[in-house]
């Protein structure tokens, strides 16, 4: 069994220290929990709607070097696993990235390669598919934002034999949480989101932060009013049960060279 966790909180834009607190608070809440693995919001580090690149600039942070990530890294010497949406400061410009520590070591650095509105403002795109990584003997997966939109993106990691997608995001449509929901379905896999809640220069996050389990369960959701960290027990085992029937099997079962338009 996993104890799996996610954080949902409320960054605020230019005030990076605040934003520390409201991640520690959550991150000790784990520990007295006893979570394993703790998924918190994209944009932890930053906050969400810059004005310019030079106020980016000034929130963003090297990854794993940067104080949040130096923080998250500490926080998984007790021998668990956390990721956590980062802004990312690079040599040739900024990417919105998702930085995953585990038993006191970077694990992975995931940018974003499918940007969202303004964000093509402010950010480069990856140029590297999300990571499969393994923990206590389970395989996760990571995406960002906008990245729900691509289902093909998610079956990639299934493909790779991923228990548990982590995906971390700052959402604002009303219906991603039962897109996620299908991920769940069509991929037979457990998947916690991490979103944020509040208001920002105009835009109205509505939380959503859940974790669904492979046929589709809803086993945790909070609103846009709730703060903190919500937590479940999962058994990542079940995830590799593909089949909705005795003769039907989601991964065996498919066509890929009648695929070739998706690609």
């Amino acid at each position: 069994m996993l104890r799996l966790g996610v954080g949902q909180m409320d960054p605020i834009i230019g005030d990076p220290e605040g934003n520390m607190t409201k991640m520690l608070d959550i991150l000790k809440a784990a520990t007295d929990e006893e979570v394993n693995v703790i998924v918190l919001t994209g944009r932890t580090n930053s906050g969400y709607a810059f004005k310019n690149l030079s106020e980016l600039e000034t929130l963003s942070e090297r990854i794993p070097s940067g104080p949040f990530s130096h923080k998250l890294k500490r926080w998984s010497k007790n021998g668990g696993l956390v990721s956590a949406g980062i802004c990312e400061k690079a040599d040739e410009g900024f990417y919105e990235s998702a930085a995953v520590f585990a038993e006191g070591k970077h694990v992975a650095t995931y940018r974003k390669i499918h940007l969202y509105d303004n964000d093509v403002d402010f950010f480069l795109p990856g140029q590297n598919p999300p990571p499969v990584f393994e923990y206590k003997g389970y395989k996760f997966g990571v995406t960002l934002g906008y990245d729900w939109a691509f289902p093909e993106l998610t079956r990639t990691l299934v493909l790779q034999g991923i228990h548990v997608l982590l995906h971390m995001t700052n959402l604002l449509l009303n219906y991603t949480p039962r897109a996620m929901v299908s991920r769940s379905i069509e991929n037979r896999i457990f998947v916690a989101v991490s979103s944020r809640v509040g208001q920002e220069r105009g835009y109205d996050f509505i939380g959503g932060s859940q974790v669904t389990d492979p046929r589709g369960h809803v086993l945790l959701s909070l609103d846009k009013t709730e703060l903190g960290l919500a937590w479940v027990d999962i058994d990542p085992i079940v995830a590799e049960d593909k089949t909705i029937s005795k003769r039907s099997d989601l991964i065996k079962d498919r066509r890929p060279e009648f695929y070739h338009l998706c690609e």
